[in-house]
């Protein structure tokens, strides 16, 4: 019975596992793009006025992660403040603003949809021995019956993210990226992951150098 109690929870463990993901769904560059280290680089996150704790940790982790590859990466909302139009979500003032400054390129991360999914679990189990016959020889066949568990609904908690970088002399978009957040533990774990998985594509499509 030990056994099955650690396997049942096994099981568990890994269906939640697989039901909380962060995962780049497409990305698309320009051909030759390549952004230069000493170019400063502006972090827009545009999501909803009440998701502004969203928008300061989606900001600061792309910064961060940019930042430890050697890029001179900003905050809008750290050099800004809360109250400017930034934060209204429009991704062309956002590039106005920015014309005409030191800023060479504008990377914005925009918040597509937040959306609740019901989906079912099917039910799972395993046989268990069946111990039989006359004393003093038994005789041990698998079918006895099944541990295992019903299965059930979950609501799961779906994030669409789409990433532009804009270069503002040249006045084109460079990048474009896609990913799904999937029932993120955290606002903070979501942004980490997302920088993460934005920078290492920014890597692989060789717009940015490894440090």
């Amino acid at each position: 019975m030990k056994k099955s109690g650690l396997f049942i929870m096994a099981i568990c463990l890994l269906s939640l596992a697989a039901c909380t993901s962060t995962r780049l769904t497409s990305s698309w560059k320009t051909p030759d793009a390549k952004l230069q280290r000493e170019q400063k680089i502006m972090v827009v996150a545009l999501v909803p006025k009440q998701e502004r704790k969203l928008r300061v940790l989606m900001e600061d982790n792309l910064v961060s992660e940019l930042r430890k590859e050697g890029y001179n990466a900003v905050s809008a909302f750290a050099t800004y403040g809360p109250d400017d139009a930034l934060g209204k979500g429009d991704e062309k003032a956002a590039l106005n603003k920015f014309r005409n400054s030191e800023v060479a390129q504008v990377m914005t991360v925009a918040l597509v949809d937040k959306s609740r999914q019901k989906s079912y679990t099917p039910g799972y189990g395993y046989p268990y021995p069946y111990y039989g016959g006359f004393s003093p020889y038994y005789y041990r066949g698998w079918y006895g019956g099944m541990y295992g568990g019903p299965g059930y609904y979950q609501v799961n908690v779906k994030y669409q993210w789409e990433t532009n970088l804009y270069d503002l002399n040249e006045k084109k978009l460079l990048y474009n990226a896609e990913i799904n957040s999937v029932d993120p533990p955290t606002a903070y774990r979501q942004a980490y992951l997302y920088a993460r998985e934005i920078v290492r594509d920014l890597q692989k499509q060789q717009l940015i150098a490894k440090n």
